[in-house]
């Protein structure tokens, strides 16, 4: 099981200790991933205890408050990757860009949370992309359950990860010319 596989592993198993899914659901979950149901059933109980024992000592945190900051819409776009693979994004462009980030995903793919995050930035003035780092599957919109997403997430090389990221970056400055334009003219003028 790779690192990443284990990551996802584990957000199965707190999803199940916070509620949000059924021991069964958890256990097909962590099946995709590979695991036996030994596996999964014993990482299932050791979430569930330190779940209770987290809530007992009163280390459970309650989430934090709406930020209020203005959310730009997302529009989905494409744009070339490494070998000329198209990669899918959602782009929010702020009015007067201050700089422009890179939004990577959590374990579930593109989702609709996560294409939030892109707007809330561009209402901050950063303009985003939020790439999709299953693009080369068809993207996560094509995966009819979030946790086959997350399977197939687990499935890829960390490598493609990185190459897909550094086309998302250069897209990105594309996308935002400007002062990290600058930079790199100056800095190449200084060489």
């Amino acid at each position: 099981m790779t690192e990443f596989q284990r990551y996802l592993a584990e957000e199965v198993a707190e999803d199940h200790a916070d509620g949000l899914v059924s021991r069964r659901e958890a256990l097909r979950r962590l099946g995709l991933l590979g695991l036996t149901g030994a596996g999964a059933a014993s990482l299932l109980a050791g979430a569930m205890a330190t779940k209770a024992k987290a809530s007992t000592s009163g280390a459970a945190s309650s989430a934090s408050s709406a930020t209020g900051v203005a959310t730009v819409p997302t529009r989905e776009i494409t744009f070339r990757g490494p070998q000329g693979r198209r990669l899918i994004g959602a782009w929010a462009s702020a009015r007067s860009a201050r700089g422009g980030v890179l939004v990577i995903h959590e374990n579930r793919g593109l989702t609709d949370s996560i294409r939030g995050v892109a707007g809330r930035l561009a209402g901050s003035g950063y303009s985003a992309l939020a790439i999709d780092l299953l693009s080369a599957e068809g993207g996560t919109k094509s995966f009819s359950d979030e946790f086959e997403a997350m399977a197939a997430l687990g499935a890829v090389a960390p490598s493609r990860f990185v190459a897909d990221m550094k086309a998302g970056v250069t897209e990105l400055r594309r996308r935002v010319p400007g002062r990290s334009s600058r930079r790199s003219a100056s800095a190449s003028a200084a060489a």
